[in-house]
């Protein structure tokens, strides 16, 4: 079910001037389930969004990309996902069920909103929004983990003769057909982005800056998502011994191939860095075949080509940045208001200021959205019936 949405331009005429219990930034998956859960709370809410439709990244991912989670655990809040959907759903039926979920909970973003600043304001908030101010008790940031690309310096870039890009900016294999592709970085998207441009026809050479952690989407016809899940429930230090050689049985030492496991475990580095593993979906596979190469890190860029950290050189024809992202709600806020971690915690909850979003578990990001999602609601309803009950006791 499909969603018409009003102009953006016609929107951002009309000034906010508002007052409302709950300002949510960002309309993609985290902001319509927070939504959802407040208005099932009887908890009323402005939702902002900068661009023209809901869930704009979404619909910019490159067109191969399916969630690397299963639809039982990556449904937003009171609706799952239809059984015709596939295990692993893609980008394209991701988009259509975010736009019956906002239907069906009548969530109206107000498109073209880009929002500058939030400063507190006594006990509340001041949202500058780009129609007008805003003012409002909670605020949720739930503007994206991935808001803004991550595109670091290399030496020799800009001398570079051929076709650059971030990931942000792929689409599909078509432009780069018959032609040498250096991929910089090996994350989900990275090594994605390599198949995809292999199964196009392109020559692609993945860059590896240190270790990786890869793990297939399924082991032995269990989701990956809920062995990890599983995993939670015992220490963490003997579960990073164990998954090395699982991993070993299951996708066979990669070590000959050029990809090197960090020191850290896996566990502990999505715990203090979440940074999730490589959900792996046939990428492996190809390396094997040598169908995609794979190099260390770059030393230098030049007009044609890189040198690598080993000293060995490469020619290519474009070059794609897979190096990550930022969320960049930081410059929001006034250095002296920072919030806690994503979800509800004691800081959260006493500035009113919550996070949605931005907690990249092992259990999947979307299933962790749920969760937060239903915790704010109702830790935000519990605090406006506390306030209520306040004002009506007799002195």
């Amino acid at each position: 079910m499909l969603l018409t949405f009003p102009d953006a331009n016609l929107l951002t005429e009309a000034r906010l001037d508002d007052i409302t219990s709950v300002a949510i930034i960002g309309a993609g998956p985290a902001g319509l389930a927070a939504a959802a859960c407040l208005r099932q709370a009887g908890v009323d809410f402005i939702l902002l969004e900068k661009e023209a439709q809901a869930a704009p990244a979404w619909r910019r991912h490159y067109e191969r990309v399916h969630l690397h989670t299963t639809k039982r655990y990556s449904s937003l809040p009171f609706v799952p996902f239809p059984k015709d959907y596939p295990r692993y759903v893609p980008r394209d039926l991701f988009a259509d069920y975010l736009d019956a979920y906002a239907q069906r909970f009548d969530l109206r973003p107000r498109f073209g909103e880009t929002v500058r600043a939030v400063t507190r304001q006594g006990r509340s908030w001041l949202v500058e929004a780009t129609s007008g101010a805003l003012h409002a008790s909670h605020v949720v940031i739930a503007s994206g983990y991935n808001a803004e690309p991550l595109m670091p310096g290399f030496a020799g870039a800009d001398a570079f003769s051929g076709k650059r890009l971030h990931s942000a900016d792929y689409r599909n294999a078509s432009p780069f057909a018959g032609q040498s592709v250096l991929i910089v970085g090996m994350g989900n998207t990275g090594a994605e982005i390599a198949l995809d441009l292999v199964e196009g026809g392109a020559r692609p050479t993945i860059s590896v800056r240190g270790g990786v952690h890869i793990v297939p989407r399924e082991l032995l016809g269990v989701p990956i998502q809920m062995i990890g899940m599983a995993a939670r429930l015992g220490p963490q230090r003997i579960n990073d011994a164990l998954f090395p050689i699982i991993l070993d049985l299951a996708l066979g030492r990669l070590e000959k191939y050029g990809l090197k496991r960090p020191k850290q475990g896996l566990l502990r580095q999505i715990a203090l860095a979440s940074r999730i593993p490589v959900i792996d979906v046939g990428t492996i596979r190809k390396i094997r075949e040598g169908a995609i190469k794979v190099a260390p890190d770059i030393a230098e860029i030049s007009e044609r080509g890189a040198r690598f950290a080993d000293g060995k050189r490469d020619e290519f024809d474009a070059i794609i940045f897979a190096t990550g992202f930022r969320p960049g709600y930081a410059g929001l806020l006034q250095p002296d208001v920072q919030p806690g971690p994503s979800g509800v915690n004691e800081r959260a909850s006493e500035l009113g200021l919550y996070l949605i979003g931005f907690h990249n578990a092992v259990t999947g990001l979307l299933r962790e959205i749920s969760i937060e999602a239903e915790q704010i609601a109702d830790d935000i309803r519990l605090r406006r019936d506390r306030k209520k009950a306040a004002e009506i006791l007799p002195v």
